[in-house]
């Protein structure tokens, strides 16, 4: 009797030291992805907790997770076909600009290559281009003053970056002149070759359209172009 008491006091630890943890039973299943296609029978006594309450087998919850997966993929791939197709028609609108911009003769045919392509391809509003020079000139959209009658504009002179947003009510009445009771929001570029040759002013007549935090690569590519080209221009002997 008593060796039988001993026997199944002896019995009790050993089936705990032989039980597994759950974080035992799931790394051995991380390591033997192949185990339920060798014990197929286990998958109709497993079972996974749906999001709706109700119960899915294992091969079914993998296989939605997988359809989740797959439909994310989907979006993201579309996502960058759309960006793809939308980078193509700004470098398509880009290269037509430069182009234009390469052929210019004179500061009128820049003043109106950038009128057209900002405002026909890029959908803005006004388009300015104010040149510093002692030979006043205002025709059209542009505009040649000297440095010292341009000082209402000198934070974004100085800044030599394209600036976006609201601007004073001040410097939009100079920049935009007529035209500024309706631009509502603006970029502007400095134009720098060296010096700082003047400004380049785009205007919407959308609050939302120039916004600060919005990128301005495109901005500062446009200004590099529009620099060089202006500066070569103003380097040629004057008729």
């Amino acid at each position: 009797m008593s060796k039988e008491v001993l026997a199944g006091s002896k019995s009790k630890p050993v089936a705990q030291s032989q039980s597994l943890s759950a974080t035992q039973v799931a790394e051995y299943l991380s390591s033997h992805p192949d185990f339920f296609s060798e014990h197929a029978w286990l998958l109709e006594k497993l079972y996974v907790p749906h999001q709706r309450g109700t119960a899915v087998s294992l091969v079914e919850r993998q296989t939605s997770l997988l359809r989740e997966r797959n439909q994310k993929l989907h979006g993201h791939l579309s996502e960058l076909i759309d960006i793809a197709r939308h980078n193509d028609i700004q470098f398509d609108k880009t290269k037509r600009m430069v182009l234009a911009l390469l052929e210019a003769q004179t500061l009128d045919d820049v003043a109106i290559a950038i009128e057209e392509s900002l405002c026909q391809d890029f959908y803005g509003d006004d388009a300015r281009l104010l040149l510093f020079s002692d030979k006043p000139l205002n025709v059209n959209s542009l505009r040649m003053l000297s440095k010292a009658d341009c000082s209402i504009v000198q934070p974004l002179i100085e800044t030599s970056l394209p600036s976006c947003g609201r601007l004073s009510e001040a410097m939009n009445r100079f920049l935009f002149q007529e035209n500024a009771p309706r631009v509502l929001s603006a970029a502007v570029v400095p134009l720098v070759k060296g010096d700082t040759l003047g400004l380049l002013a785009i205007g919407s007549f959308d609050a939302e359209y120039f916004q600060s935090s919005q990128g301005t690569l495109f901005l500062s590519y446009v200004g590099e172009v529009l620099s060089r080209v202006v500066a070569h221009i103003l380097q040629q002997p004057q008729a």
